[in-house]
């Protein structure tokens, strides 16, 4: 393929195969991309313009069998083709290998922050530290049997035993799982709340290995042959006495981003002689963490137990259930058993347990456990980072659906506030009035009814805030609700600080969730470690993953109120889980939708799309424009030429404001090739600051899954300063590589809430595989007034729209939060 596909939802059994980008990591411009602006054979883009049909076509409806790549950063929903490797922190786009997520690595110290005080990443990276801490405190904390299961037979039933043995104390823990399966789930109480991050602790500890432990490493990667660019990451992960690990085990060294076992095999090969064999314990625990990091990356967070063993037999592993249970045994792993719901079953059944009352006795109790041992029940393999979130996630989101709001004005007042509003904004009121966790759906219009919603809740006295998951939709709602994104202590209109919330003239205030998690933005937190508001709307919701969710929802205070809202048709989160899809479908609380429709051709084109639909629609004022292509050089040329020349000529939107985005990273018409053409054509130099020069267009990504969209202002021996969403950045000269790429071309991951004036959609013949109907909604969706699609697809592109939807992802929230469906 010319473009790395952009599978954001495999299927399970493709998970442990194909793992996604992560966009937000990011690394520098591949050598050798083509700079496609000079090549021949094409006209005037703008001649003829030609509406979106629908016409019939076969598609590919995925891409399946193809391993992660490492060398874009890019982390989950995207898989890439090229191959030079990457590293930690960031999944990553091409052949070389996968990158698993969430290393402790950051990056990108604000460059105006006072000098005791840390970058955003690192705040973010403390806070995240600390909530994980607590979270797994609670998860130690919790005890009880499993219930169901009584029907499993072979693997499943093996390990179910030994689960059983551990409660029972004929087995030591150590020596079969790290900690039993979890009891059934019913609403926690308040935990007891993390302390604020402090800055000037945090900027005084150590910041990544020492020089001789990098050192050390160094000289066991080139002992066995592995590339010496790879100590800093592998130390870091590894920690003290880095270089005894990997001699201890070699395969080790798959926990470093952009590591393939092929390569770990040949690193064990070269340290280990003929000890080193296929069946090693430690490469089939190695290569079982791999592969339950592969799948994260492609949003699952779990694997059932017979894809994960069936994966790693195709991975040569020769005993796959041995594999499974060592990786278990070491707590690199845990094991969960859920209680299956057959059709017509009611609803709410304890996961993995009896739905039986506990005290209840009889002939009617005796026969309800008999049908209850029998239901069936699979088991999940997943690592204990996702595991433990999600768990969180369910415990916050079951106490805010049972506990009662805090009483902000009278009922009458919010009534009275609910008639100012009209529509659904009228509904939404009403609904958060008297419940804790409410979800709003709707398309790119309905964000002035959260809108709405905030103004009412201010007027009331609230303090209320409105988070995003990324700095382009916090910019985005900031411009509609008429004021620009908040900092800790802005002052209001009236001069008073925005924190209160009390002013309904002002602005609503919006912040980035990373932000609002690490208080470098909103309201800070309390003396209880919470977060100091009253009403919490979360915007561009599909986009928040299970650690994000968790974080958020264990953070909020008792009374406060949570409001999910976002478009269900766009992609899913770039990290594991599917936290706004799984709640939709559980309907554990109040969903209010919107009913405001998109404006114009393009929004008619969006709304069809959402619906299964590519039809035709009447653009009178070019909001539509197909341009047709033969092959890629074809369609790299045409893109220049509509971002340089014709958009800005036809339809009066600059370059500046025109964002090109396309499938993925790697091959003829991926993003690199795509901004070394559009750079050569729009700021042309010589790339002497790691292949920029100031004025280049970038995003920057300060930890793995954000992306910061910003313009090179300069460098110098501090490293490459950038200017990203109003504030001066400075990336350290060791980082750019790994962590800013030229941002004149996207995928659409990294576009995620964002919109421009113009938008180039790029699809060349060969990312059929790559689309999918979230794909393409979400794509078209970034254009606020023109959109050009310059493609090779032909009847691909319809028949993705009307057939291939999300691929679906393996999660435990839906079976966690039963327990809280409403029976009558």
């Amino acid at each position: 393929m010319s473009t790395e596909p952009e599978p954001a939802h495999e299927d399970t059994a493709a998970a442990v195969d194909a793992g996604p980008e992560t966009p937000g990591a990011t690394s520098g411009p591949a050598p050798g991309a083509a700079g496609a602006a000079d090549e021949g054979g094409a006209g005037a883009s703008d001649g003829t313009a030609r509406t979106a049909s629908s016409p019939a076509a076969d598609a590919d409806p995925g891409s399946l069998g193809r391993e992660a790549d490492g060398e874009d950063g890019e982390s989950s929903g995207e898989a890439s083709g090229d191959s030079s490797g990457e590293s930690s922190g960031e999944a990553s786009g091409d052949s070389s290998g996968e990158t698993p997520g969430g290393q402790p690595e950051s990056a990108g110290a604000e460059g105006d922050a006072a000098p005791a005080q840390v970058s955003e990443a690192e705040a973010e990276l403390a806070a995240q530290r600390l909530e994980r801490e607590r979270i797994a405190r609670r998860k130690a904390e919790k005890q009880g049997p499993i219930e169901a299961g009584g029907k499993l037979s072979g693997t499943a039933a093996d390990l179910l035993a030994a689960v059983r043995a551990v409660e029972s104390g004929e087995k030591p823990a150590a020596t079969v799982f790290a900690e039993p399966a979890p009891a059934p789930r019913r609403a926690a109480p308040e935990p007891a709340r993390p302390p604020r991050p402090v800055a000037a602790e945090r900027a005084a500890g150590p910041v990544g290995p020492t020089p001789e432990a990098v050192q050390a490493v160094r000289r066991v990667l080139a002992e066995g042959g592995a590339p010496e660019a790879l100590a800093p990451q592998a130390a870091a992960l590894l920690g003290e006495g880095a270089e005894d690990a990997l001699r201890a085990d070699p395969w080790r060294l798959l926990r470093v981003g952009g590591v393939r076992p092929e390569q770990a095999d040949g690193f064990a090969r070269a340290l280990l002689g003929a000890a080193c064999g296929p069946d090693d314990e430690r490469r089939g625990r190695a290569v079982t963490v791999w592969l339950l990091e592969q799948a994260a990356l492609a949003g699952h967070t779990a694997l059932e137990l017979p894809l994960l063993t069936a994966a790693l037999a195709e991975r040569g592993v020769p005993d796959p259930d041995a594999a499974v249970q060592s990786a278990l045994a070491e707590g690199e792993a845990l094991a969960f058993q859920d209680a299956l719901e057959e059709p017509g079953a009611r609803p709410g059944g304890a996961p993995g347990g009896s739905g039986t009352a506990a005290g209840a006795d009889g002939p009617g109790a005796v026969e309800a456990a008999e049908e209850e041992e029998e239901r069936p029940v699979r088991v999940l393999i997943g690592l204990e980072r996702f595991a433990l979130a999600e768990e969180s996630l369910a415990d916050g989101l079951a106490r805010l659906v049972n506990s009662t709001p805090k009483q902000d004005g009278s009922a009458a007042d919010w009534e009275r506030a609910a008639d100012a509003a009209r529509g659904a904004a009228a509904d939404l009121v009403r609904a958060v009035a008297g419940h804790g966790l409410v979800l709003h759906t709707g398309g790119e219009a309905s964000l002035a009814e959260p809108a709405a919603l905030l103004r009412a809740a201010r007027a009331l006295g609230l303090r209320a805030w409105a988070a995003a998951p990324g700095v382009l939709g916090r910019d985005r709602f900031s411009a509609l609700a008429g004021g620009a994104p908040s900092a800790p202590g802005t002052p209001g209109p009236g001069g008073s600080p925005a924190p209160e919330g009390s002013d309904s003239a002002g602005p609503a205030p919006a912040v980035t969730v990373a932000g609002l998690l690490a208080g470098t933005e909103g309201p800070g937190r309390d003396a209880d470690g919470a977060l100091d508001l009253d009403l919490l709307v979360v915007l561009d919701a599909p986009h928040l993953d299970v650690e994000a969710g968790a974080l958020l929802v264990e953070s909020l205070p008792d009374g406060a109120r949570l409001v999910l809202a976002g478009d269900p048709s766009v992609l899913w989160s770039v990290g594991p889980g599917r936290v706004f899809a799984d709640l939709l479908a559980a309907r554990i609380c109040p969903q209010v939708a919107s009913r405001l429709p998109d404006p114009g051709p393009l929004g008619e084109l969006v709304s069809g799309i959402g619906i299964g639909e590519l039809g035709q629609v009447e653009a009178p004022g070019k909001e539509v424009v197909i341009v047709p292509v033969r092959d890629a050089g074809e369609a790299v040329h045409r893109t220049v030429q509509l971002v340089a020349d014709s958009v800005p000529r036809a339809i009066g939107v600059p370059a500046e404001d025109t964002q090109v985005i396309t499938p993925g990273h790697g091959g003829a018409v991926g993003t690199r090739a795509l901004n070394a053409a559009l750079k050569q054509r729009l700021n042309p130099g010589p790339g002497r600051f790691g292949g920029f020069d100031p004025g280049d267009r970038v995003v920057h990504s300060p930890v793995p899954g954000r992306v910061l969209p910003g313009r090179v202002v300069t460098a110098d021996a501090d490293g490459l300063h950038l200017s990203c969403a109003g504030e001066d950045v400075v990336v350290p000269p060791e980082l750019v590589e790994r962590t800013v790429r030229h941002g004149w071309a996207l995928t659409a991951h990294q576009a995620m809430g964002g919109r421009w004036p113009a938008v180039v959609v790029v699809l060349p013949g060969d990312a059929v595989r790559a689309l999918s109907r979230p794909w393409i909604y979400t794509a078209f969706g970034r254009a606020a007034r023109h959109l050009s699609v310059v493609q090779g697809v032909e009847q691909a592109l319809p028949r993705a729209v009307a057939e291939v939807p999300a691929k679906p992802r393996t999660t435990r929230l839906p079976v966690l939060l039963a327990p809280q469906v409403p029976t009558d």
